[in-house]
């Protein structure tokens, strides 16, 4: 793990623990090391502190998948596209539009 480029994140979100951006980017960069329980830490705080912030919710409900909690994804996906229609977000809404689908028929039952 390149600890400067965490070590740096995590002095930028201690500065700034509220900004969306940072707390994404701390997620981000333990995801990049499969890391997922801290990147799920960040998502969901996050999630707490912005839950306006339309990016994490698919990166969230990917982790929710790789951790094989197929409905939380779901209901993940299914969250962030109400978020991504209200932000205008089209782009975000296909993404997570089509991630809901595919686990949806993948993973869940009818």
């Amino acid at each position: 793990m390149n600890s400067n480029r965490l070590n740096q994140l995590m002095s930028f979100f201690e500065a700034s623990p509220n900004d969306g951006f940072i707390i994404f980017a701390v997620a981000k960069e333990y995801e990049k090391y499969d890391d997922i329980d801290n990147a799920m830490k960040y998502y969901l705080e996050l999630k707490q502190k912005d839950p306006k912030y339309v990016g994490l919710y698919y990166h969230l409900g990917k982790l929710l998948e790789k951790k094989e909690q197929y409905q939380e994804a779901f209901d993940t996906y299914v969250e962030g596209m109400k978020i991504a229609k209200e932000a205008g977000d089209n782009h975000a809404l296909g993404e997570l539009a089509t991630a809901k689908m595919i686990v949806e028929e993948d993973f869940l039952e009818d």
